[in-house]
């Protein structure tokens, strides 16, 4: 499982971030970024969570 943040979408709210922090950050642009590994297993659930929260759905989960 990987996550991905469409950069032309996110608005930088930080909800990703704040349930997820093991898989999403805001970077310098003040964009939130996923990982680019695989989601640990122990995480999956928050990321899903992290990608169901974000207001404008700029998270997708693969």
């Amino acid at each position: 499982m990987k996550a991905n943040v469409d950069k032309n979408t996110c608005i930088g709210c930080g909800a990703c971030t704040s349930i997820c922090p093991e898989v999403f950050s805001i970077e310098d642009d003040g964009l939130a970024k996923a990982i680019e590994s695989e989601i640990p297993k122990d995480v999956e659930e928050s990321t899903q969570e992290a990608r169901d929260t974000c207001p404008v759905e700029a998270i997708d989960i693969d």
